[in-house]
């Protein structure tokens, strides 16, 4: 028995790194094509690794960061990032508290809400979202976070009240009877238990909106603003020349951050998502 299980395990092991590798190698080839001339990208060398011929160096990442709209499409992404994920941590943690702690139709019928919200294609909502955001005055990154928070609202609504249920609610009593009232209690007692679980939303989060295309494209006015994404597609030279070089060496900037993210706080992410999908 104990034979058979190791040969599994290896079996395992063998297909789980063949698998990371078909994952990583998209990225593998993004970073060797990021130092080749643009002529050999676009040529049959595009899976070879650079030589002295072919190796510019770190020009392509000049030109990336000297191109025009990259600073200002950086600052929007993380403009968009950081307020959507800020919003969305706060405001479904408190959901979440409220959903678990006072039981009612209401709040039962709300959670279902959530649920189902991440099962609706974005597809169904797009065209009148964006007329929406337009009579709102939310075509803008600094008010897009507010529809960052309905489209993020299911999935971290859904992980905090699994993570929620799992905390007694004797603690909470005995802070109520130390003299704390309702947002005291969840700011000072529940939101450092809920620390896992707030980490792994808001890196999964993060990952979302760090990359997320669709959605600005739609509620953004481009002449005005761009993220990452967005200039990405642009990414031309003069006559409207694609600049292969210096796009593959933008899309590496764009990628490490969060690479380096997830890597630093993977542990966090599974610890949340078993904590939200079992507790209870």
């Amino acid at each position: 028995m104990e034979k058979k299980n190791r040969i599994l395990r290896r079996i395992l092991f063998v297909f789980l790194s063949v698998l990371s590798v078909a994952w990583v190698y998209p990225v593998f080839m993004v970073l060797i094509n990021s130092f080749k001339g643009n002529r050999y990208i676009t040529t049959n060398g595009v899976f070879n690794l650079p030589t002295k011929e072919t190796s510019v160096g770190i020009e392509n990442y000049i030109d990336a960061l000297a191109s025009k709209g990259f600073a200002s499409a950086f600052a929007y992404s993380v403009i968009i990032t950081v307020s959507s994920c800020a919003l969305i941590l706060i405001c479904c943690s408190m959901c979440a508290w409220y959903i678990t702690r006072v039981e009612s139709k209401i709040s039962k019928a709300c959670y279902f809400l959530f649920v189902f919200s991440m099962v609706v294609p974005f597809q169904m909502l797009m065209f009148t979202l964006s007329s929406t955001a337009d009579r709102l005055k939310l075509s803008n990154p600094f008010n897009i976070c507010v529809i960052y928070l309905g489209f993020g609202a299911g999935l971290a609504v859904f992980m905090f009240c699994g993570f929620m249920k799992s905390i007694p609610l004797e603690v909470e009593e005995a802070a109520m009877i130390d003299g704390c009232n309702p947002l005291q209690t969840f700011f000072m007692i529940d939101l450092p238990i809920l620390k896992p679980t707030l980490i792994s939303v808001g890196i999964l989060e993060t990952m979302w909106l760090w990359n997320d295309y669709l959605l600005p494209y739609l509620v953004l006015d481009r002449k005005k603003y761009s993220t990452i994404p967005i200039l990405i597609q642009y990414f031309r030279g003069s006559y409207g020349h694609v600049e292969m070089g210096p796009m593959m060496a933008c899309i590496m900037m764009t990628v490490l951050p969060i690479i380096i993210l997830y890597l630093v706080l993977q542990k966090y992410i599974i610890k949340g998502v078993i904590a939200g999908a079992v507790k209870g």
